[in-house]
């Protein structure tokens, strides 16, 4: 069985689902909703990202359900390990991947992330420091950086791009059930 529900953060509404497993799945929703239908693991995964915007939480710990490739879910498995704070760069994670050259792979597997905050996607740069692209939106990923207090290069004012992220479901989500 497949449980949802939701939460409100700054930065828009949070899907969440899960399966008897652990979470499969924390997207940006904008406005679409569906039917609710909640676990107990999902009530926890609530608290931790309430308590995560609070500042009070950098690290979660709930059991995860990860469904993609072996390829994408070995990328997975390596933002599970980069520290609040702290960021990587694709090339980075194509190198602790022992492939220097899948560094567009690394991307493509980061972008469609289905456990996003959980699965700190938004942790991986550009191998210069830069912003790059991100499923939420460039402005929730900067958010995100400047909350765990890293200094973003992009110095760009994403503030009215972020107010029209907050209504939008996030990119690359056409897949997930």
């Amino acid at each position: 069985m497949i449980y949802n529900d939701y939460f409100e953060s700054p930065l828009g509404k949070i899907e969440i689902k899960a399966s008897e497993e652990g979470i499969t799945q924390v997207i940006f929703c904008g406005e679409q909703t569906t039917e609710v239908i909640s676990s107990p693991v999902i009530r926890e995964c609530q608290q931790q990202l309430d308590a995560y915007f609070s500042r009070q939480l950098k690290h979660f710990t709930l059991p995860l359900d990860m469904q993609g490739t072996d390829f994408q879910k070995r990328v997975w498995q390596i933002l599970t390990h980069i520290p609040f704070g702290k960021t990587l760069s694709y090339m980075d994670i194509a190198e602790q991947l022992n492939n220097p050259k899948a560094v567009r792979a690394v991307g493509g597997a980061n972008g469609r992330n289905p456990i996003s905050l959980l699965v700190p996607c938004h942790r991986v740069i550009g191998k210069k420091g830069t912003l790059t692209g991100y499923a939420g939106g460039v402005a929730r990923k900067q958010w995100l950086l400047e909350h765990e207090g890293i200094t973003v290069n992009d110095k760009s004012d994403n503030k009215e791009k972020l107010n029209e992220a907050i209504h939008r479901r996030q990119d690359k989500t056409q897949f997930l059930d």
